[in-house]
């Protein structure tokens, strides 16, 4: 690292600084164009895209893009860390030499990166960075008149979600698009399968059950120079205030299709358990390792959801729906048993290619997409989900949209102290169901 990239990425902000900056520049670069130059370039027959988050679901993101069309171009990139800037820059340049065409002067790192690549001459803006962060960007980029991919969960706490509801409605008003990172709306084999289980073919749903059961995510080993923050943001998938823990992180993706099999009505409540049996080294932060949750609608249908994160065990990322005439299954298999069967046979293109094929032809075409309704009700699920297995209580929907506990910190930057730190032992305190409140 330079040492003036250092002293950049030494740079604090606080959560208001974060929003104004963002805002004012996001005004400002708005403020000169008309909202029609969002169905293409500028008329430049190029729709440029600029990158905040260059991990690898970031720069696999961007590949999407650069998928979606000759005519996407990568002109600028950001993320809190240079290191991935140079990992991710060259590989994304070696695969598409005509289309990757971000220079030095664009590439930009540490924590005002988002703001500096949304001032850029850009189109779309794809964010997959830290989940923490989320609604804070979507909104940043809605408000600088950017189309925008937004990488799951769109926020993790309900002050995130008020954020994020806020920026897709603003992004109607704006006729930009918004597309989550929700990807399995965008698989064709579980579409048509949703469409069938709408249309009655397993009859009335009965109860549904969710399985995302996995191994740890990411570890990175801590180094001697990284300051506490630094390490926690590494290894972000383990600290519950940076990720939501694992209903916001694996379960949501099974969240977008049996609440898109319930017509997205939310639940009325949910109840759980969860906590840590195995995986309690100081690596593994302070999230569970193990949740069940059930959620329950006013109809009457109960959908039991599983997640864990233990290594050694049985791996499976599955849901089924039980109608009184059949059941469903997906997404490996998306198919229907009983009185009307049925699999899907036809073509299987990547989703994560899909939701950005359709995202671009929008923007061409001048006609948004904005999932902003699902993107927010899936990341509240994960909310309630958490809700439930932390404090081990009953957690109505009212309850949910009551409260008020946020993640975020007054400020940002290398130097400023997590809100979870390791005991004498190195280990994080974890939530404790009965003790621990979120409300």
């Amino acid at each position: 690292m330079s040492p003036q990239s250092e002293s950049q990425n030494k740079k604090s902000w606080s959560r208001r600084q974060f929003l104004q900056r963002s805002a004012v520049s996001g005004a400002a670069a708005f403020g000169a164009l008309s909202l029609a130059r969002g169905a293409h370039a500028g008329g430049s027959g190029i729709i440029k895209v600029g990158l905040i988050g260059c991990g690898g679901r970031g720069s696999g993101a961007a590949a999407n893009a650069m998928n979606a069309g000759k005519d996407v171009h990568l002109v600028a990139v950001g993320d809190l860390l240079e290191e991935r800037l140079k990992d991710s820059c060259p590989r994304l340049k070696k695969m598409y030499p005509e289309q990757a065409t971000v220079d030095k002067a664009h590439c930009f790192a540490g924590f005002d990166a988002y703001q500096k690549v949304l001032a850029s001459d850009i189109d779309v803006a794809v964010i997959a960075v830290t989940s923490h962060f989320h609604p804070m960007l979507l909104k940043a980029a809605v408000d600088a008149g950017k189309h925008v991919f937004c990488e799951k969960p769109c926020a993790i706490d309900m002050p995130g979600i008020r954020m994020a509801r806020t920026a897709s409605e603003d992004a109607k008003k704006k006729n930009l698009s918004v597309v989550s990172g929700l990807c399995w709306r965008y698989d064709l084999g579980v579409r048509e399968m949703i469409k069938r289980v709408l249309d009655g073919q397993i009859g009335e749903i009965i109860a549904m059950q969710e399985n995302y059961l996995r191994g740890p995510y990411v570890l990175r080993e801590r180094k001697p120079k990284w300051s506490e923050m630094e390490y926690q943001i590494q290894n972000w998938y383990h600290f519950n205030w940076l990720s939501g823990d694992d209903p916001a992180q694996s379960l949501i993706h099974n969240f977008t299709v049996t609440s898109w099999a319930m017509g997205d009505v939310p639940p009325t409540k949910a109840w759980g358990m969860g906590g840590r049996q195995v995986c309690v080294e100081p690596q593994y932060g302070d999230v569970f390792d193990h949740q069940a949750i059930v959620r329950e609608h006013a109809n009457g249908v109960r959908i039991f959801g599983f997640c864990r994160d233990i290594p050694g065990c049985y791996g499976n990322n599955s849901n089924v729906i039980f109608g009184t005439k059949g059941r469903a299954f997906s997404p490996s298999r998306c198919s229907i048993e009983g009185a009307k069967p049925w699999r899907y046979k036809g073509p299987k293109p990547s989703m994560y290619d899909v939701e950005h094929k359709e995202l671009f032809e929008a923007v061409r075409a001048g006609k948004p997409v904005n999932n902003g309704d699902y993107m927010c009700l899936c990341a509240e699920l994960g909310i309630l989900s958490q809700m439930a297995a932390y404090t081990g209580q009953e957690v109505t929907w009212e309850q949910l949209q009551k409260a008020k506990f946020s993640y975020s910190l007054p400020r940002y930057g290398w130097d400023v102290t997590p809100p979870v730190k390791p005991g004498p032992n190195g280990q994080y305190p974890a939530a404790l169901p009965g003790i621990t409140k979120l409300t």
